[in-house]
């Protein structure tokens, strides 16, 4: 990997991680012997809004019982288990972090869902993979850490059969200029490299895609957000299992940079979806 690639996977790494889901999932009743990806919604999705929006791309991507999908960027697996359960497919994940990768394996061989979802430590930049090898790919919330994203999308359509369909979900650039950081995917902006939608749109088809769908989701975003911080105003602190186990000791910073540069127009959440000439 580059250094690029291991200073973003530093960023993500989390120590003692897998315990602190575990000690997370008994705090929240969850039965540890018979898990459901319900159980870990609330932090095994690492993308805005988590399983409502992991949903809410699934029914805009045409993507069939049976066909290996690839998720590039699949953090601990949660976008992974949800295909594999709800579409019935097989899935492989790619992610920098090797720690991801490691809590990923646990976590799908307690749900029982290790011959459906196999997870590889490797860079989407240079995907470990033949030409051709996967009917549809998806990739959440990863791309705004890649600097070289047409080699990214060059490498999922050389990995990707031809007529597949393509899901990506990201954090791109606003109409207003600016951010402050640190927020859930960089510290700084050294490891942040957001694209406008319509950036986004013509290195894909650059790529060899043509878009088919666009969902922009900023202003879903900014109610989710400010419903969350209301109902966190009124707990005594954060829950026992959330995102906040994925982001560090100033994960509120994070998420609060976040929800002001939505407010600002400076970054908005768009899902598109794309078919591979």
């Amino acid at each position: 990997m580059s250094n690029l690639e291991n200073r973003v996977a530093d960023h993500y790494h989390i120590g003692g991680l897998e315990k602190s889901i575990m000690d997370g999932l008994a705090a929240a009743g969850a039965d540890l012997k018979a898990l459901r990806p319900e159980d870990l919604a609330p932090v095994d999705e690492f993308h805005t809004a988590g399983r409502l929006t992991t949903l809410r791309a699934l029914e805009l991507t045409p993507i069939e019982r049976g066909m290996h999908i690839l998720d590039a960027g699949c953090g601990i697996g949660g976008t992974a288990r949800c295909l594999a359960v709800a579409r019935d497919c097989q899935v492989t994940g790619l992610d920098l972090s090797q720690s991801f990768i490691e809590v990923a394996r646990r976590l799908t061989e307690m749900m029982g869902l290790s011959r459906t979802c196999d997870f590889v430590h490797g860079s989407a930049t240079d995907m470990p993979f033949e030409a051709a090898s996967f009917d549809a790919g998806v990739s959440f919330h990863a791309a705004m850490n890649i600097e070289d994203r047409s080699r990214f999308y060059g490498e999922f359509a050389r990995v990707l059969r031809p007529g597949a369909p393509l899901c990506i979900f990201d954090v791109m650039k606003g109409p207003a200029p600016g951010m402050t950081y640190p927020v859930p995917w960089a510290e700084t902006e050294a490891t942040s490299f957001l694209k406008s939608s319509e950036e986004t749109r013509n290195l894909l088809g650059e790529a060899g895609f043509d878009v088919v769908t666009e969902d922009n989701l900023r202003e879903f975003s900014i109610d989710y957000f400010r419903n969350l911080f209301a109902k966190a105003a009124k707990s005594d602190g954060p829950p026992p299992l959330g995102l906040h186990l994925l982001t560090g000791a100033n994960a509120a910073e994070k998420f609060n940079n976040y929800a002001e540069a939505l407010e600002a127009q400076q970054i908005e959440p768009v899902i598109l979806v794309a078919k591979l000439r």
